[in-house]
């Protein structure tokens, strides 16, 4: 999941590898967005290996031994997150905000046993704070906006539109951190635009024929702009981590996504009305896989991070839209449109082109 959570579907970082060894490092149980502090931290200490300082022969022989064992996690967070996808379009008498109270309190529990462990403090650097809020707020809100729309809208359409969240944020860091912005960005931009105009289909330039879309089209519409907003939030909340950069523990990050996310949540479902326990065993279930895999799909894809370059993690993190048009036909006996389609193959090109050109600019 994105946010399954992934926070998201996260942007990995331009930077290399941590200097420990894989095995040495600590994974996070978080949405997606999280995984770019876990690559960029260098934990303290010495190789796990040699017993002495972290050594990158150690390292590099930990990466021969097994060449395509980064790309094998990522394929397999993929499912992980697309199986929790699942499972939050399949829960029926939960409200979506209720969903992302549950994995915050899921969450909660594994991430306060770490800050202990750290004794990092549930506060943060004061020069930080007000960064540490604005993660916290913009990453809890990309979650129940993600969730929202997995509950609107098809499978298929909500996963493939939240792909255009590396496209944003490469706007968001030309504009708030004077990150280059080229002709190349602007033509990914274009193509990720297009392809949500494909499976949006608005009424004013395909007219009234919106057969084939799963349910009313109006909540379609509503799940359509969820999955836009998430993608949004994903992406600011990425050029926020870039911001802080090391100096805040990323498990503390997450601490703040945790707790502000658990009181949106709890303030909406007080206003809406909508919290109730739900009724059937089955969903009950499907909460505690929920939270379950998506803590499964960010630890392999931290793993996954740490030791494989960021380019073809990023494009093998594709699969999410295989396995959802996969999930789509299966579960739920749905063919996506040749609209869909379509769509999915601008959005998906947008976003392995920013990260093979990233990867090209991070290699020279």
């Amino acid at each position: 999941m994105r946010s399954l959570d992934s926070a998201g579907a996260a942007e990995p970082p331009e930077s290399g590898p941590p200097e420990l060894p894989p095995d040495c490092a600590l994974s996070d149980a978080s949405e997606e967005p999280a995984a770019a502090e876990v690559a960029g931290a260098r934990a303290p200490g010495r190789c796990c290996l040699c017993s002495s300082s972290p050594c990158g022969w150690c390292e590099a022989k930990k990466k021969a031994s097994c060449p395509g064992l980064g790309l094998f996690y990522t394929l397999l967070s993929a499912f992980l997150f697309s199986v929790g996808s699942l499972f939050v379009k399949k829960v029926q008498d939960v409200h979506a905000v209720e969903i992302s109270a549950f994995r915050c309190i899921f969450q909660m529990v594994v991430i306060i046993p770490c800050l202990i462990y750290r004794k990092t403090g549930f506060i943060g650097p004061k020069a930080q704070r007000i960064f540490l809020l604005l993660r916290g707020t913009l990453g809890s809100a990309a979650m129940i906006l993600l969730y929202y729309a997995f509950q609107a809208t098809s499978l298929a359409d909500a996963t493939v539109i939240t792909f255009s969240s590396p496209v944003f944020t490469s706007l968001f860091a030309w504009i708030f951190l004077k990150e280059k912005y080229s002709l190349w960005d602007a033509l990914f931009t274009l193509f990720a635009i297009t392809g949500v105009i494909l499976i949006v289909r608005p009424p004013f330039l395909f007219g009234s024929n919106t057969t084939r879309i799963e349910g009313n089209y109006s909540v379609h519409l509503k799940g359509t702009f969820a999955a836009i907003g998430h993608a949004v939030f994903a992406a600011l909340t990425l050029v926020i981590l870039r911001k802080m950069g090391k100096s805040v523990d990323y498990f503390l990050s997450i601490w703040y996504y945790v707790i502000i996310g658990l009181l949106e949540c709890v303030i909406v479902l007080f206003i809406l009305g909508e919290w109730a326990l739900p009724y059937c065993g089955l969903d009950r279930l499907f909460l505690i896989l929920i939270g379950l895999f998506g803590l499964g799909g960010q630890v392999f894809l931290t793993k996954a991070i740490q030791i494989e370059k960021a380019g073809p993690v990023a494009i093998m993190k594709t699969m999410d839209v295989v396995f959802a048009f996969l999930f789509q036909i299966i579960f739920f006996n749905d063919m996506p449109t040749w609209w869909t389609v379509g769509g999915a193959l601008c959005v998906v090109a947008s976003s392995t082109g920013a990260a093979i050109r990233k990867w090209c600019q991070s290699s020279k």
